[in-house]
């Protein structure tokens, strides 16, 4: 059962500005990252659904979590219908994120009062979302649906709307700019934030520097456009 409300999960997702998202079948891996990523300041964490036994993962991380990182948010990614979607919840899922705009998960997560981002290329997508209860919504693939211009416009006619931009976007002090600047409410980071050495191992104190960095970066970017 989600542990924080989906206004909870609105608010760090906007105070923090980084969602870092993740998959990986090893449940040791897997829990290093979170422990990088939460090292760095990171306080909200996509588990990707993309692999067999991935609920069972899940399963492991969300005990583990709560027995470890307090403060920890832990959602669940890539969920394109509402069985897995009430699946997750009783895993202990905090969010819900779609790739897909799928009204039944909104039916399952609305019930339980659960934060559901999916996924929108189109403002009538966005606003079709919004109606079934989305606070924020997911632009996926952000970089080919059109960057942090798309965003731009559509805050024009619809100030309102809190955008978390997936795919394209990167730790770089430029990129972040462009989408803070544009009016996102936080972005999602996949590969660019959890980085590998060059021996393909993934480099924990190069992802508890970067989630920094970049915290640091929005942080900044905020301020300023306050």
């Amino acid at each position: 059962m989600a542990q924080y409300t989906r206004i909870e999960v609105a608010q760090v997702m906007g105070n923090t500005g980084i969602v870092p998202l993740f998959y990986h079948k090893n449940i040791d891996i897997s829990k290093k990252v979170i422990k990088a990523c939460y090292d760095g300041g990171s306080r909200v964490f996509e588990f990707t659904n993309r692999g067999d036994h991935a609920q069972d993962i899940f399963t492991e991380l969300s005990k583990w979590i709560d027995d470890e990182l307090p403060g920890m948010i832990l959602g669940i990614g890539s969920i394109v219908d509402a069985g897995t979607a009430s699946l997750f919840i009783q895993k202990g899922a905090n969010f819900i994120v779609s790739p897909v705009l799928n009204p039944e998960i909104a039916k399952v997560c609305n019930r339980r009062k659960i934060a559901w981002l999916p996924g929108c290329a189109t403002l009538t997508e966005i606003n079709y979302a919004e109606e079934l209860g989305a606070e924020i919504v997911k632009i996926f693939p952000a970089a080919q649906v059109g960057g942090p211009d798309f965003v731009k416009g559509v805050k024009a006619p619809c100030p309102w709307t809190s955008i978390m931009p997936s795919g394209g976007v990167t730790p770089e002090e430029k990129n972040l700019t462009d989408w803070f600047n544009a009016g996102v409410h936080c972005v999602g980071m996949g590969s660019k934030l959890i980085t590998k050495d060059e021996n393909g191992n993934f480099d924990y104190h190069k992802i508890t520097e970067l989630t920094k960095s970049s915290l640091r970066i929005v942080k900044d970017l905020k301020r300023s456009n306050h």
